[in-house]
């Protein structure tokens, strides 16, 4: 498949807007800019493409409404003016796709929230939620609580870890310049654009990273690593203008604009190579012979009702493996319960979980996105 039809093809999509964009040269939130994104956006979804919004401005629409003249240096007063603008910000966003009949949820998220297994899986299942009820989720950094050890630094880092955690087909960033080029553009003339590149590439860290070659500066370089970051989950990566002219629904229709950054492989692959590599064995579930032929078939979450025993002393988001009665490795996944629930749960159908454990969880004991079939 070429990459034109790939990208067309892309049915989930992060879009991530950045602050320098969103804001009208210091003086707040271009809400103008932001209603024609709001538009290309409610066309996607028109088009039945499930798309998460990533927005920094908060803490400059926040600077406008308190009155600070410059950027404040004390992280308590960049922590009131993040929580100040998100206000103005989520309320520019939500009136917006009101229009279009859309609605919207604000997101916030710090570092620990992803970094942490548990909380991983939580906010995967929000976000999952909100998309299957055909909501468009603005995400943004917690920065109201937010503390220098925990912030993710930028919000292209952010777009790329939502991009893994919903495992997007592309990550749109959207950026005040067209893309990378061979140079730096404002010391060369001859500068060219790079139409595509492999994330991998290692010639790229070191040309976005300064001097007279680079193809950028400032945030280019966090660019290049959240397109790596977003690889990991096999997505796609576009770095583009804002600016350009229905840059979003151009992209979304296969045009070729700005710079591709691709991942070395496709999702299924990376995810098995993730769950293979990256983390380690906390118990296993036996499967009875239907469940095993579910899982082998394909696309299929596994339910509490096809597993015979569990062993281990896991919790909810540890990775465990699924083998079949005679210890047959059959898939691994992260668990969405902890081994004293799936015990009471063994055997039963997924409508008496709320009666067995006093609550009601998810449906599945491993989600089908959770889950690699070896």
């Amino acid at each position: 498949m070429g990459m034109r039809e790939r990208i067309a093809k892309a049915q989930r999509i992060v879009v991530k807007i950045g602050s320098a964009l969103l804001t009208n040269d210091g003086q707040g939130l271009d809400v103008d800019r932001i209603a024609l994104w709001v538009d290309q956006i409610a066309q996607l979804k028109a088009q039945g493409k499930e798309v998460v919004l990533v927005s920094s401005g908060s803490v400059a629409a926040g600077m406008k409404r308190l009155g600070f003249a410059n950027r404040p240096t004390q992280i308590n007063e960049l922590q009131a003016a993040a929580a100040v603008g998100q206000m103005e910000l989520v309320g520019v966003y939500e009136s917006n796709f009101e229009k279009y009949d859309l609605c919207t949820a604000q997101i916030l998220l710090t570092h620990d929230d992803l970094s942490n297994r548990r909380r991983y899986l939580n906010a995967r299942s929000s976000l999952r939620t909100l998309l299957g009820l055909g909501v468009i989720p603005i995400v943004n950094e917690n920065d109201t609580v937010v503390t220098d050890e925990i912030r993710f630094g930028d919000n292209d880092t952010l777009g790329a870890l939502v991009a893994n955690l919903i495992e997007a087909d592309v990550l749109i960033i959207l950026t005040d310049q067209l893309g990378l080029f061979d140079k730096n553009p404002r010391d060369h003339k001859d500068a060219e654009l790079i139409p595509q590149i492999p994330a991998s590439d290692e010639r790229l860290e070191s040309m976005v990273s300064g001097g007279a070659g680079a193809l950028g500066s400032g945030g280019m370089l966090t660019k290049v690593r959240a397109a790596r970051l977003a690889s990991r989950s096999g997505a796609d990566t576009l770095i583009a203008s804002g600016r350009e002219q229905d840059v979003i629904t151009r992209v979304a229709a296969g045009e070729i604009l700005g710079t591709w950054l691709l991942p070395d492989t496709g999702r299924e692959a990376a995810r098995k190579q993730w769950l293979a590599g990256h983390l380690r064995n906390r118990g296993s579930l036996v499967l009875d012979d239907g469940a095993v032929k579910a899982l082998q078939k394909g696309g299929n979450s596994l339910l509490p009702v096809g597993v015979k025993d569990a062993q281990g002393d896991f919790r909810r988001g540890d990775m465990v493996i699924c083998v079949d009665g005679a210890g047959r490795i059959i898939a691994r996944g992260l668990v969405n319960y902890g081994a004293a629930e799936t015990l009471k749960l063994l055997g039963k159908p997924s409508s008496k979980i709320g009666e067995v454990l006093g609550y009601n969880g998810e449906p599945e004991l491993i989600h089908r996105d959770d889950l690699v079939v070896t």
